[in-house]
């Protein structure tokens, strides 16, 4: 979902987001709408647009599923939006050839408030990016561009099942190394990830006994600290 803050900088808006919604600054996304502006006699404020997952939308696991859908997730069994439709997978289509790469957009599920694409192309791994970063790029350029139709609607953009293997990947990643800590006692640091790469950690081994997590940093990117668990 999407919210508007303003504030006398951007550390001013961020922090009213923080407050009115009671999540933590990891869990949204910023983006500056309006930047400040300075006049004759003051500056302007700035406006920010953040971008936060609803916690209806979250399953019963605790987190959103963005690449490994439910079994009945394929189905496309919500209302069709034709025009709404139409124009994301237009605007997504045009964002590959700005990029200089050829690619075909299509329909991959349709939910109650989420919309699945999916890219095609013989340049799927540029289109991705390392670690992803390309594909959270044109999914977030997305995510602006149909918020401006619908500000409920959250796209969701995968190729070549690129999420539903990271998950995987990242889950096996989590339970190694806190085996790791729990065999040494020593903390692990893990690699800079993103709020939603963060979520999936923290949650994959809420129940794995033994150890904790805490992320640590500044700014989007965090790592995750697994340490032995206190008595």
């Amino acid at each position: 979902m999407m919210k508007e803050f303003e504030g006398r900088t951007e550390q001013e808006a961020i922090a009213k987001a923080i407050e009115e919604l009671h999540i933590e600054r990891e869990d949204f996304d910023v983006e500056i709408v309006e930047p400040v502006r300075k006049g004759l006699f003051k500056k302007s404020n700035v406006k920010i647009r953040i971008h936060f997952e609803d916690e209806n939308d979250v399953p019963e696991e605790g987190y959103e599923v963005q690449g490994a859908q439910d079994e009945d997730e394929d189905e496309l069994d919500a209302p069709i939006n034709s025009d709404l439709e139409d124009k994301l997978l237009l605007f997504v289509a045009t964002i590959l050839e700005k990029m200089g790469y050829q690619g075909k957009v299509s329909i991959s599920f349709r939910k109650a408030r989420k919309l699945g694409l999916n890219i095609e192309s013989d340049n799927s791994s540029i289109i991705i990016g390392r670690k992803g970063k390309n594909l959270d790029a044109i999914q977030l350029l997305a995510n602006v561009f149909a918020g401006q139709i619908d500000p409920d609607l959250k796209v969701i953009i995968d190729s070549e099942n690129y999420r539903m293997r990271h998950e995987e990947q990242l889950i096996r990643m989590a339970f190694k190394t806190a085996e790791q800590v729990k065999k040494s006692g020593r903390s692990r640091l893990l690699e800079p990830m993103n709020p939603y790469e963060r979520r999936l950690v923290h949650t994959a081994l809420n129940d794995f006994g033994g150890v904790e997590t805490k992320s640590e940093g500044e700014g989007l990117y965090k790592q995750i600290r697994i340490t032995n668990q206190r008595h």
